[in-house]
């Protein structure tokens, strides 16, 4: 049975996945009321008692990025000043996650910022999923835990029929996502080494896809990335993958950001899916249809509840197939 103080609240960002949430860990999601004055500031207010609570907000700080932390910020503050006893953030998307470090003179690194501001207003937990960069647990002087999208991923791409042992193959978008590609292809228990694609960045949201390090040919292709913003990198990507004889290319990706042309782009690619998972909610507007939407509900949800009765999280590391072996 879950904590009797626990107390869970979603923000606006993404209301669904945050009900997802309260069904798995069995607590219903709490009442909260935010609203906006005519100048756009945001006024919340806390309709229950919460003295004493162990407390979880549910908010990805996806677009509008500003806003949703901003409203995140006030939630935080007003649950420190009701007297809540734990103040838990779930970030199931962690905006700014991508400036986590200086690229160039004069840059900041925003994603420190954004830990600052969390601790400052009064957080005593983080929680988050497939963060951009993993040093920035490291930006925190509370508690972080660093959930893995990955699991679900691989166990979509096995129960699928996607990730045949013998003739699949995981390709990293770039030299910087290796390490998430190698964990991908350990969980599939793909033979064939993982490829990587040879791509530089001469300035944001802007790629360049040059070769692919790695056989493809004849095999389907199974691309991984964390974010998929304008999809202008992954696109080419499977483009170039395909020019090098693969027999067909699916992505998986944990964040959905969509900006700007992404859609487009990759209702006209050469993937046969696009996989993804519900950590961003995603309007009418921005699916299509070999979208498939993998939901990160349960995994949260069984995250809180650990957590709210002092258990380890490690076995959520794991997927279904870990400790199988495979034909």
């Amino acid at each position: 049975m879950p904590n009797s103080k626990l107390k869970l609240f979603s923000l606006s960002a993404n209301r669904p996945l945050a009900e997802k949430i309260a069904a798995e860990v069995g607590v219903p999601l709490s009442d909260i009321s935010v609203n906006r004055f005519a100048d756009g500031e945001v006024q919340i207010n806390i309709e229950e008692s919460v003295r004493g609570s162990d407390v979880f907000v549910i908010q990805p700080t996806s677009s509008p990025v500003n806003d949703n932390l901003m409203e995140l910020l006030i939630m935080i503050d007003a649950l420190r000043r009701a007297s809540a006893d734990q103040i838990n953030v779930v970030l199931p998307y962690y905006g700014y996650a991508r400036q986590d470090r200086k690229a160039r003179s004069r840059e900041p690194i925003t994603a420190k910022l954004v830990a600052n501001m969390l601790e400052r207003a009064g957080a005593t937990r983080v929680m988050a999923l497939d963060l951009h960069a993993a040093q920035i647990q490291g930006f925190f002087d509370i508690p972080m835990d660093h959930l893995q999208g990955a699991p679900l991923l691989a166990d979509y791409l096995i129960e699928a029929g996607i990730a045949d042992k013998k003739n699949a193959v995981v390709v990293s978008p770039d030299h910087g996502g290796m390490t998430r590609a190698r964990n991908l292809n350990n969980m599939l228990g793909l033979e064939a080494p993982v490829a990587v694609i040879d791509k530089r960045r001469p300035r944001p949201n802007v790629a360049e896809v040059g070769s692919i390090v790695g056989d493809v040919r004849g095999k389907t292709a199974i691309m991984v990335d964390d974010i998929i913003d304008t999809a202008g990198t992954i696109t080419q990507g499977g483009r170039l993958v395909m020019e090098h004889g693969a027999k067909e290319v699916y992505v998986a990706a944990s964040h959905a950001v969509f900006s700007g042309p992404a859609v487009e782009r990759l209702s006209n690619s050469d993937f046969t899916k696009v996989i993804v998972t519900d950590s961003i909610n995603l309007p009418e507007s921005k699916k299509f249809p070999n979208l498939e939407i993998v939901s990160v509900g349960e995994l949260i949800g069984e995250a809180i509840r650990r957590i709210s009765m002092n258990e380890a999280i490690s076995p959520l590391f794991k997927h279904r197939f870990h400790r199988r072996n495979r034909p």
